[in-house]
């Protein structure tokens, strides 16, 4: 649904159609019913009506444009999960303003490329990030702070006070509708050194709440719970958008709490919840109450026979930042092939094939690419970055996924393994070279390898390979001290090595290259 479609007379689906429209329809017809409850650890939950929510919203975007938010412009919100979060995300969305949703256990570095780049002029956080984002992104003009740390008690912190935002909401301001205007930013990490920016329209945003809805069989009636991330896609559109579609309730958590979890849900009712397979596993631990409301999770794969124990049916899935929503889908209502992901979603095209192009058979692993409509089904855009996102897309319109997909039999598809340079760690995803080039500029260090190693509940973790100068007699006996402390600096938590081996050489390819593939099989 690009500019040129929409003058050659094609109809799209949200055409005269927006996100603030979605949550004004909402609060018009749901207007009492919970569309929001904030779970604290720390404290008694709290309800927000759709009526409520949206008002507040109004008073919040209101707010923003008296602080000189302009259409177009860019607002980092750098929170962990909480209801300020979602406040801050709709109000700039109403006002035409750009959503920049960031990681919170990112790096200073991480924090300042992200600021630079898409060149937010304000930034809305939390007390305990307030001090990194203040130093870190000097081009802003005033940064806001939450009162308190995602629940827990409140803080007296730097910038201005969130709660001091907030105007009339009588006078929310009013913009044209237009679909294809941009609506939020993601950073995630590529194959690249750098994270590249995920530019979503509104109707992107619509697109996710619709098409998940959908594919999770969710209704009005339905309690989500959600703990995942909302700076991500998956809680932001699977849970979140998802919920607003069919009017239904998001119970929000802090984060994921295994000692939490079934009690929050026993207490709300919940029915619905995306989950990872880290998740899954922390609450095997835990007693596993007979009179939960569950009727379905959607996770990383189908019916997994290990967690069985939950008595939830369990819907695979495949999807990223930049397909909104699940190109690869389980089935709600059939049994499932278990560890599959599912079968291809009706609404794009997949394609998998080997490395000469040619169609894969089932049995057979592929490079999995993906067709749908730019700035609707698929993402608009990686922003400031024309050359990356002409080459994420082939000469027939796929978008290139760097993954990698098993046919199995009746069409339905196994996860075969990532981009050779990309991990999975704890559901984040990182990249080998991100990394690499942090070591590789340590004084000692010759050359530096990063590669995944299994572990039982991330499902990846860093290992680095470390060639020193002088050979592994000649380094310094602290250079991996030195190592340990430039990652952590320059990092975010998750993305920090796990183990540093120090060897003479490694194994090469062609062109003198890293065979990573032998060094993978040396970490096990």
């Amino acid at each position: 649904m690009s500019s040129q479609q929409t003058a050659a007379g094609i109809v799209g689906p949200f055409d005269g159609l927006d996100v603030p429209w979605l949550l004004r329809m909402r609060a018009e017809v749901r207007r009492d019913h919970p569309f929001l409850i904030w779970a604290p650890f720390e404290a008694p939950a709290r309800r927000w009506s759709y009526g409520e929510f949206h008002e507040r919203v109004g008073a919040l975007a209101a707010g923003l444009s008296k602080r000189g938010i302009k259409p177009g412009e860019y607002v980092l919100i750098h929170l962990d999960n909480c209801i300020e979060a979602l406040l801050a995300w709709f109000a700039c969305v109403e006002l035409g303003a750009i959503a920049v949703t960031t990681n919170t256990r990112s790096a200073p570095a991480e924090i300042e490329y992200f600021a630079d780049h898409c060149g937010a002029v304000a930034a809305i956080t939390q007390p305990a990030y307030a001090e990194i984002v203040a130093q870190n992104c000097r081009n802003i003009r005033w940064m806001a702070v939450t009162s308190h740390d995602a629940g827990a008690a409140q803080t007296i912190s730097r910038g201005d006070r969130f709660d001091e935002l907030f105007a009339d909401s009588a006078d929310r301001p009013k913009r044209a509708t237009d679909p294809l205007a941009p609506c939020s930013v993601q950073y995630t990490s590529g194959t690249t050194s750098r994270p590249k920016a995920v530019l979503w329209t509104h109707a992107n945003a619509l697109w996710g709440a619709k098409i998940n809805a959908e594919h999770e069989d969710l209704h009005a009636g339905d309690v989500h719970q959600t703990y995942l991330p909302l700076f991500h896609t998956n809680a932001l559109a699977y849970s979140m958008l998802a919920t607003l579609w069919v009017g239904a309730t998001c119970v929000i958590q802090p984060r994921f709490s295994a000692s939490r979890f079934w009690g929050v849900a026993r207490e709300h009712g919940s029915t619905w919840t995306s989950t990872i397979p880290f998740c899954m596993k922390a609450l095997l631990e835990q007693e596993i109450p007979r009179d939960h409301k569950f009727r379905l999770w959607g996770t990383a794969i189908n019916e997994p026979p290990a967690f069985a124990a939950f008595g939830v049916k369990m819907i695979g899935w495949w999807g990223m930042t930049e397909t909104i929503t699940h190109g690869i889908i389980g089935e709600v209502d059939q049994p499932n092939i278990p560890m599959s992901i599912g079968r291809a979603a009706p609404e794009y095209q997949i394609r998998i094939t080997d490395d000469d192009g040619r169609p894969t058979e089932a049995g057979d692993t592929g490079n999995l690419s993906i067709k749908g409509i730019v700035g609707l089904s698929l993402f608009a855009e990686y922003l400031h970055n024309e050359k990356a996102t002409r080459e994420s897309f082939d000469e027939d319109g796929y978008f290139i996924t760097g993954d990698r997909i098993t046919r199995l039999e009746k069409g339905y598809l196994r996860f075969g393994d990532r981009a050779k340079d990309m991990l999975k760690v704890g559901g984040e995803n990182v990249a080998a070279s991100e990394i690499e080039q942090v070591i590789a500029i340590v004084p000692g260090v010759r050359e530096a390898a990063v590669v995944a190693k299994k572990h039982p509940m991330l499902d990846e973790v860093p290992v680095v390979f470390i060639i020193p100068h002088g050979g592994v007699a000649g380094a310094a006996p602290d250079l991996q001290d030195r190592v340990m402390a430039a990652c952590r600096k320059g990092l975010a938590d998750f993305k920090v090595p796990r183990e540093i081996r120090l060897v003479d050489d490694m194994p090469r390819s062609t062109l003198e290259k890293v065979a990573k593939a032998e060094l993978r099989k040396m970490v096990g």
